[in-house]
Parts: C-alpha cells; structure tokens; sequence
C-alpha cells in the first residue's frame, strides 16, 4: 500500500512520543501490505474496525491511540485522515473525516 499523509503521523507523534514507535510499525506493516478490500485489513488487524465510506479505524499503542485512514482500495493508496486519543477521536465522525 502507498500509504499518504506520514508527515501527519510524524507531527503527531512529535508531540505524543508515546505514539512514535506504535505508529511507526503500524506504518511498516501497511506500506508493505496488499489491501485489496476490507476483509484484506482485518486479516492483518483484526481489531480493526470497519467503518464505512472506505475508512478504517485502528487501535494504535495498545489502544491509547486511533488511527483512521481511507482506502482506495484498487489503486492499493491508504490516506492517513486522523491520528490522535480516544478522546480526540470521540469528537469526530470516522465516516466522514
């Protein structure tokens, strides 16, 4: 998977260090992934959820963090749309963002 937006990842975990290590393996098994459809995510992450509109919700640091991305599943291209806590995370629509 081409994976867009890394420098979203890394000014975020700029701030958060906790999430440097936790993003940067999320981001080491998802640029070397073939994700052809959802099911392909949850094969690899099973605790991924699947949340519409192509969009994808990991659990990143032993679920301190979440992660949303937007596949484009034919063109193998993953865009990184949020990065940030629980909290964070309880502010914005993960279908739309």
């Amino acid at each position: 998977m081409r994976i867009v937006a890394k420098r979203t990842l890394r000014s975020y975990w700029s701030r958060e260090l906790r999430a440097e290590q936790p993003l940067k393996a999320w981001y080491a098994v998802a640029a070397q992934a073939d994700w052809a459809s959802p099911a392909a995510v949850k094969r690899d992450y099973r605790s991924a959820s699947i949340v519409g509109n192509d969009r994808v919700v990991f659990n990143i640091g032993g679920n301190r963090y979440r992660l949303i991305v937007r596949f484009d599943y034919p063109n193998r291209i993953g865009f990184v749309r949020f990065v940030g806590t629980h909290a964070q995370y309880d502010r914005v629509d993960a279908s739309t963002i």
